[in-house]
């Protein structure tokens, strides 16, 4: 089948905080950089936009709540006292063919599966050693909600068949490698020649 014509997924990345999903996302946008067939979501958070950490859509809770009513996320979820979610017109993206990375939830997997015809998970880990120390850098949390943070208990999801884990506690090249060339399978066999190089 040309590449052209294989059908779109999301890929769902998810993994605990401190984990450096946000490094890894934007090593893979750089690496697909031009790429028409491969984009990216942009989630609707509700936290000010200039918190730091991701580019998103920020708005109130209450607007959240009424855009949730009318219908107007494929995906949506709580997490950390926020609210998040995919924009709708993620599955017509979907449904022309484009692979799409989305910033995900382990919690929420089941409406992502739910939601969209082809998905796959990068689930992306750490050492708790490097998870600690990425979570005091970045001063976004007292020392209690790290503490909280890293003892969270999460669904395991480490033997379900759609899920790749990807270790990131070494340098972001390796794991960012990694998780390029899971993306570029997806666009199935023949389409390989069509991806940048390493």
């Amino acid at each position: 089948m040309p590449a052209q014509l294989q059908p779109g997924a999301i890929v769902v990345v998810v993994g605990p905080s401190g984990a450096g999903k946000d490094s890894v996302i934007g090593f893979v946008a750089q690496h697909f950089a031009g790429r028409e067939d491969i984009d990216f979501v942009r989630r609707v958070i509700t936290r000010p936009s200039d918190a730091g950490g991701e580019d998103h859509e920020s708005i109130s809770g209450e607007v959240f709540d009424s855009r949730l009513s009318a219908g107007e996320f494929a995906v949506a979820w709580q997490a950390h006292g926020l609210k998040y979610g995919i924009p709708k017109q993620a599955l017509d993206r979907v449904r022309a063919g484009r692979i799409l990375i989305a910033n995900g939830s382990r919690a929420a997997l089941g409406q992502f599966r739910q939601a969209f015809p082809r998905v796959a998970v990068v689930n992306i880990t750490a050492s708790p050693q490097v998870l600690a120390s990425r979570l005091v850098a970045r001063g976004r949390e007292s020392e209690q909600d790290i503490l909280s943070r890293l003892q969270r208990q999460v669904p395991d999801i480490f033997d379900e068949p759609d899920v790749t884990t990807i270790d990131n506690s070494g340098p972001l090249d390796i794991a960012g490698s990694r998780f390029a060339a899971l993306v570029a399978e997806l666009h199935g066999p023949g389409s390989s020649s069509n991806f940048p190089s390493e």
